[in-house]
Parts: C-alpha cells; sequence; structure tokens
C-alpha cells in the first residue's frame, strides 16, 4: 500500500511539472516517415552511382594514354588533380566510403560519393606522378558539375523535404483542427444530451415528487378527516363515558350518604339498645320485693343486644346496611322499648300487690300472733330456693368482682410499666439514648420472631439469649452488643417490649399457623416462670387485646364513643370502619390457642420441683367463667373451640370426671343457648364446636392438639 502511494505521488508531481504540461501529439507513429526522411543522410540514386562509375571509369582510361604526353601537361593535371581533391575533401570530411556497384542496386550518399571520388583521385594522382601526365582540361569542370548537380540535387531534395515536412505538418495541424473541432462538436453534442437528459430526469423526478406530494397530501388530509371524524366519535364516548361516570359517581355518592346515614342510624339504634339493656339489672332487688325476677328480661335484652350487633357486622361486612337492615334494628328497639316497659310495668305492679298484701297482713296481723314465727321462719327458704334456681337459669353478663380487680390490677401494673420507662421512650432529641432504644428492642422483639419448630436446639439457643437479656447479661443483636444495664429504664423497656411481642405473635403467627402456637407458648411459659413480671405484662396485653381471655364483656359506658367501644371489644377500627368479622374471629382465636397452650406447657430445661406461674387452674377457671356469662353470637363457640381443642387433653387428665360433667353441661345447657342467637350466615363455627363436642363424648376422650411438641422434638 505504501509504494503505490509513492508512485501516486511521483505521477502528481510529474504532472505538475513544466514538461508535463507540455501537449504531445497522440498519433506520432503516423507521420514517422515524413521526419525519417528528412533527419537520415542524403542518398543519391541508383542512377547517379551509374554515372559516377562511368565518368570515373572513362577518366582513368585517358589517364592512362596520356602518360606519354609531355611533362607540361602534368602541372595542370596537378593542379587539378589538387583541386579536385580539395573540393572532395570539403565534402567527405568524417563520412565512410562507398563502394561503387550496380545502379539498380546501390545507393549513394554525398559523403561515400566524394570519398570515392577523392581516393580514386588519389590514385590517380600517383600515377599522374609517376607518369607525369596530366588529366585533361576538361575533368575539374565535369566533376564540378557532378558536383553542381550533387549539391543541387541535395539542396531541392532537402527543400522538397522540407515542403513535403511543411504540407505534412500542415496537413497534420489540419487533421488535429478537424479532429479537435469534430471532438469539440460531438462534446457539446454530449453535453447537451447529457444536459438534455439530466433535465428530463429532473422533470420527471420532479413530476414523481409533485405526483407523490399531492397523494401524501390527498393521503394526509383523508387521514386528517378521518382523525377528525373519530375524534369526534371518541369525543363523544369520552363524553358519555364521562358523563356515565359522572352519574356512577353521583349514584355511588348518594348510596354511600344514604348508607353512612342508614350506618349511623345503627350505631344509634345499637347505642340506645346497650343503654337500655343496661337499665335491666338480672341482680336487681326491690327493697320492698325480694322475689321479683328480671333475669327473664336481662336474658332477653342480651339476646337483642347480640342481634343487633351481629346485624351489624354483617351488614359492615358487605359495606353499608340496607333499609331492611334499618327496619330490622328498629324492630329490635321497639322490642327493647316494650320490654324495658313491660319491665317497668311489672315491678309498679309487684310493687302494688306487694302494698296490698302489706295492708292485708297488717290488718290480720293481731289475729295470727302465733304464725308469724312460723311464716318468717318459711319465708327464706322458699326464697332461697326460687333464687337458686334463678342464678342457673339467668347467666351473667358481667364477670366476677373479684376477676374484674385482677384485670384491673394487671393493667394498673403495665401502665406503671410503661410510665416507669418514660425517660427511654420519649428521647425524641437524644441520639445516643434512642440508639439504646432501638438496640434493646430488636434485641427483645427479634429473638421471638425466629421461634419455630425447626429444632429443639435452636429452640433453647433463642431462650438462653432472652433470658440472658432479661438476666442483666450482654448479648449479640445485629452486629452489636446489647444490654440493659445500658440504660436505667432499659430492663423494664424490655419486660414490656418482650411481653407485647408474644401477645403479637398470638395475634398474627398463631392466627396463619395454629401449630406455631406450641414452640411461642414454650418459651413465653419458661421466661414467665423466670421473670414473673414478663407473665404480668403478658397477660396484661393479652387482655387489653383480647378481653374475652379475661373472660368479660365489656359495657358501653356514658360518653364513650362508638369507635371506642368497638376497640374495647377487641375489634380493629381505621377509617371508623371496622374490621371484617372473620379477621376479628382469626385473631381471637390466635391469641386464645396462645393462652391455652401457655396454661399447660412448661419449659423442659427449668425447675422440676417449680409450680407453673399460671398452670391449668386458671384454664379452668376461665372455662367455668365464660359458661358463667351469656354467650355472644360466633365469638362464644370460636373460642370455646379453639380452648377445648388446644388445652382440652391436659383439663380432661387433670380434673377428669369433673371435665366430663361440664362437657355434658357445655352440649346440653350452653349449645342451646349459642345456638338461640346464632344467625344462618354464623352456623360455621357453631357446627364445628357442635361436631367437636359430640366425637369427645362418644369416644370419651379428647385427642392431642395437632403440632404439639413430642419428646423427640428437644433432641433435635
Amino acid at each position: 500500500m505504501q509504494p503505490r502511494q509513492l508512485r501516486w505521488e511521483t505521477l502528481a508531481a510529474l504532472r505538475t511539472s513544466s514538461k508535463g504540461q507540455l501537449s504531445y501529439c497522440r498519433h506520432w507513429l503516423q507521420d514517422e516517415d515524413i521526419l525519417e526522411g528528412c533527419m537520415s543522410p542524403l542518398v543519391l540514386s541508383p542512377y547517379s552511382g551509374w554515372v559516377l562509375d562511368r565518368v570515373i571509369g572513362q577518366s582513368a582510361q585517358e589517364i592512362a594514354p596520356s602518360r606519354s604526353s609531355t611533362p607540361k601537361e602534368s602541372t595542370p593535371c596537378t593542379n587539378q588533380s589538387s583541386s579536385l581533391e580539395k573540393i572532395t575533401s570539403a565534402s567527405c570530411q568524417d563520412s565512410p566510403p562507398l563502394s561503387s556497384t550496380e545502379p539498380s542496386e546501390t545507393k549513394y550518399s554525398v559523403t561515400d560519393f566524394a570519398y570515392t571520388l577523392t581516393t580514386q583521385g588519389n590514385e590517380d594522382l600517383s600515377l599522374l606522378e609517376m607518369d607525369q601526365e596530366v588529366f585533361p582540361a576538361v575533368l575539374p569542370s565535369k566533376v564540378t558539375e557532378v558536383e553542381g548537380c550533387i549539391r543541387m540535387y541535395e539542396e531541392m531534395h532537402r527543400l522538397k523535404g522540407k515542403e513535403g515536412l511543411r504540407q505534412r505538418q500542415e496537413q497534420q495541424e489540419q487533421m488535429v483542427r478537424a479532429v479537435y473541432d469534430l471532438a469539440s462538436e460531438q462534446l457539446k453534442r454530449f453535453d447537451e444530451l447529457k444536459e438534455l437528459k439530466q433535465h428530463q430526469e429532473f422533470q420527471d423526478l420532479q413530476e414523481v415528487m409533485e405526483k407523490s406530494s399531492k397523494e401524501a397530501q390527498g393521503q394526509q388530509e383523508k387521514l386528517k378527516e378521518e382523525h377528525r371524524h373519530r375524534a369526534k366519535v371518541l369525543n363523544l364516548k369520552l363524553r358519555e363515558a364521562e358523563q356515565q361516570r359522572q352519574r356512577q359517581e353521583e349514584l355511588e355518592r348518594l348510596r354511600k350518604e344514604e348508607g353512612q346515614e342508614r350506618l349511623r342510624r345503627l350505631y344509634s339504634i345499637q347505642e340506645e339498645v346497650l343503654q337500655l339493656n343496661q337499665q335491666i339489672d338480672p341482680n336487681y332487688r326491690h327493697k320492698d320485693l325480694p322475689r321479683i325476677d328480671l333475669s327473664a328480661y336481662s336474658n332477653r335484652g342480651n339476646q337483642i343486644c347480640g342481634l343487633v350487633s351481629g346485624l351489624i357486622r354483617t351488614t359492615s361486612e358487605r359495606g353499608f346496611p340496607t333499609q331492611v337492615d334499618v327496619a330490622n334494628t328498629e324492630r329490635a328497639l321497639q322490642e327493647m322499648r316494650g320490654l324495658i316497659s313491660s319491665m317497668q310495668q311489672e315491678i309498679a305492679a309487684a310493687v302494688e300487690e306487694k302494698r296490698r298484701r302489706d295492708e292485708e297482713e297488717e290488718r290480720q296481723k293481731q289475729k295470727e300472733l302465733l304464725k308469724k314465727e312460723q311464716m318468717k321462719a318459711q319465708t327464706p327458704a322458699p326464697a332461697q330456693r326460687s333464687g337458686g334456681k334463678q342464678q342457673k337459669e339467668g347467666l351473667q353478663v358481667k364477670a366476677e368482682e373479684s376477676t374484674m380487680q385482677w384485670y384491673q390490677q394487671l393493667q394498673d401494673a403495665a401502665e406503671q410499666c410503661v410510665a416507669s420507662f418514660s425517660g427511654i421512650s420519649n428521647c425524641k432529641d437524644n441520639n445516643e439514648v434512642k440508639k439504646i432504644k432501638t438496640d434493646l428492642q430488636k434485641a427483645a422483639t427479634i429473638p421471638v420472631s425466629q421461634i419455630s419448630r425447626i429444632a429443639g436446639s435452636q429452640l433453647r439457643e433463642i431462650f438462653d439469649k432472652i433470658n440472658n437479656l432479661l438476666s442483666g447479661k450482654s448479648v449479640q443483636s445485629g452486629g452489636r452488643t446489647v444490654s440493659v444495664t445500658q440504660h436505667p429504664q432499659g430492663l423494664d423497656f424490655v419486660y414490656y417490649k418482650l411481653a407485647e411481642k408474644f401477645v403479637n405473635q398470638g395475634e398474627e403467627e398463631v392466627a396463619s399457623h395454629r401449630d406455631a402456637a406450641f414452640p411461642i407458648a414454650v418459651v413465653a411459659s419458661g421466661i414467665w416462670e423466670i421473670h414473673p413480671r414478663v407473665g404480668d405484662l403478658f397477660l396484661a396485653h393479652l387482655h387489653k387485646k383480647c378481653p374475652y381471655s379475661v373472660p368479660f364483656y365489656p359495657s358501653l359506658k356514658e360518653g364513650t364513643s362508638m369507635e371506642e367501644y368497638q376497640r374495647m371489644l377487641g375489634y380493629q377500627v381505621k377509617d371508623s370502619k371496622m374490621e371484617e368479622q372473620d379477621h376479628f374471629l382469626k385473631r381471637m382465636s390466635g391469641m386464645i390457642r396462645l393462652y391455652a397452650a401457655i396454661i399447660q406447657l412448661r419449659w423442659p430445661y427449668g425447675n422440676k420441683h417449680g409450680t407453673h406461674p399460671h398452670g391449668l387452674n386458671h384454664g379452668w377457671r376461665w372455662l367455668a367463667q365464660m359458661l358463667n356469662m351469656e354467650p355472644l353470637a360466633d365469638v362464644t363457640a370460636t373460642l370455646l373451640f379453639d380452648f377445648l381443642e388446644v388445652c382440652g387433653n391436659a383439663l380432661m387428665k387433670q380434673y377428669q370426671v369433673q371435665f366430663w360433667k361440664m362437657m355434658l353441661l357445655i352440649r346440653e345447657d350452653y349449645f342451646p343457648r349459642i345456638e338461640a342467637i346464632t344467625s344462618s350466615g354464623q352456623m360455621g363455627s357453631l357446627m364445628r364446636f357442635k361436631q367437636f363436642l359430640e366425637e369427645c363424648l362418644q369416644q370419651k376422650e379428647i385427642p392431642l392438639p395437632k403440632g404439639a411438641l413430642q419428646s423427640s422434638f428437644w433432641r433435635s
């Protein structure tokens, strides 16, 4: 590639040189004969050679006979010979000799001719010198004439050649000019033809472009027209859709407003029903009417409250209540009002009847002095029998006083614990304390989240980590060393957060995976046994989130909003909307299952001789108090089923005959009460509970709960 580039550069340099810019004839080979005739030496014709040979021959013959002539004649001959020598020498310098041949075969040049004359002249002169003979006087004139002829011939031939060369040059110039003119004309025609062709092509291209432009414009106009048409149709559709959407939104808004109004109406009716129900006290004893029984009114009032609450929950799950729901609740309200009116009338009639009896007794007082002592002795016995029968037929609405005191003590202890670590919880400006708080919370809650059924060794590591943290030892959490001694309020903070996390695991993890209750419960039971304060805080959190674990039903107090009352019942309320009933029951079930697992499990590596901090006796107490309270639709059946499924086997082994008596009581007496207040849409939990009761009573056995930890688990 490099040499080729150099050759091109050399050719470009030669082309730009002075000689490279000269014009050369491209057809010089055709006129080469003309130049050759001018440049070749002059040549005599064969005839001239023949004449020269004859002349020289005759001269030699004439010289030979004249050898005998007088010496006077030698002088002119010598002179003549010398003159001839001078003539020939002038014309034949530096020329090769030419031998004479036949005229038809030999060509003679002027130099050859002169050389021949000179050579022969020299020979003749030598002969003349020997013989002292003189050439005739006529010889120099002939030589001169021949030489002149030769000179003339040479001149003529030169002039003729020059003329021929000039003519040929003129002819060549004319031919070149003609060819140049022809080429110029052809080039002009070619340029004109090319220009014409380009013009035609340009016109054709312009016509094609104009045609395509017109077609494109037409297509564009057509597309614009179609676009305008489609845009018009689309705008109409969009306008119709927007109008339809606005109508739908307006209808939806009206429906929501009506639904909200009906829902508010239902809440107001429920509030009024609950307030009216509070006026019915089954334990009410009039000072003048010791025998009056209001349990029937209380039972019916509780049933009406349960129906209204169930109706509200059902309608909340559907979205908004209908007019039929409002009518049903209004009928329930009217029935409750009628119930209150009937109760008041009965009380008034009983008071009036008592007054009449008192007056009659006062009149007969004097007559029956002897029987007065008997009447005083016999009157309490029927009253006591009647009161015992009433207590069996009419169940409680409120929990026992001792239970409520225990509940309140736990809540007060939790509030005191929160107040004790207020310094660490309200550390918005202190970054160091905030960091300690975050580390302690992670160290307390992350191990609880890691509890699983994978292996007993892993469960023991988690237990040891939590126990070490509560014992004041340093533990590793998130790559950092954490200890409750880093802050004076750290231990109370960890107690509270750990108990809260255990309850949250029951609410979330156990609710989703029922068998997760047992590993969480065994760790919580072991921590509770070593650190009793964690157990008290656990119960406080559990009772607050699930009041049915006490058990008690919170009453609606005056001044309490409906949302706050729903939260007291355990519901989650967000944006004035109560959670769905299925989700509520799932959470309650998870917490009751965790509680039932805790009261029967102990940490296997703890004190073997110690007692359970919250054992089966609390489970028996909870079950007895649940059966002494009025059932709630959907809730009571679900919680009893979950509790007995998890803890029934342990209670059966502990209480044996008493337990089976309670199971019979549930089936014969309590289950019909639950069935009476359960609507058709809430029969799922009731049927599961019924099937469980029948199978257990038929087999005389409560099976072990699914997911219970076996002894092999602790060896893994």
